[in-house]
């Protein structure tokens, strides 16, 4: 997928209000003075691999262009988030197919 493919999914992700209600459900496991916000990265992270990443380290294709995906975080913070979260997986996964579910309805509701 291209770039302007991803700037797509990532402003679809937007519109249906993935990218809202991804950090309101992983709200729980964000650290007091965290910069970056949970569901932020975790978009990101979906968009990085849109573009064909494989491993985490790839979200500095989105870090390289800053001003179409905004500030993305270093790999060592993408790091302790996922370590984090997989340290409470099903949970984290239940919450996150909330946000999904959400997003769904509210995509439903927009029709």
């Amino acid at each position: 997928m291209s770039h302007a493919g991803a700037v797509t999914l990532l402003r679809t992700a937007e519109v249906t209000g993935l990218t809202t209600a991804v950090p309101v459900q992983l709200a729980p496991w964000r650290k007091p003075l965290a910069r970056f916000d949970l569901g932020k990265i975790v978009v990101d992270l979906a968009v990085s691999l849109t573009l064909g990443g494989d491993c985490l380290a790839d979200i500095a294709t989105l870090r390289e262009h800053a001003s179409v995906f905004g500030a993305v975080p270093s790999d060592p913070t993408v790091s302790r988030m996922v370590a984090a979260l997989a340290a409470d997986a099903p949970t984290v996964l239940s919450a996150i197919d909330t946000a999904r579910a959400t997003a769904r309805n509210s995509l439903g509701a927009r029709r």
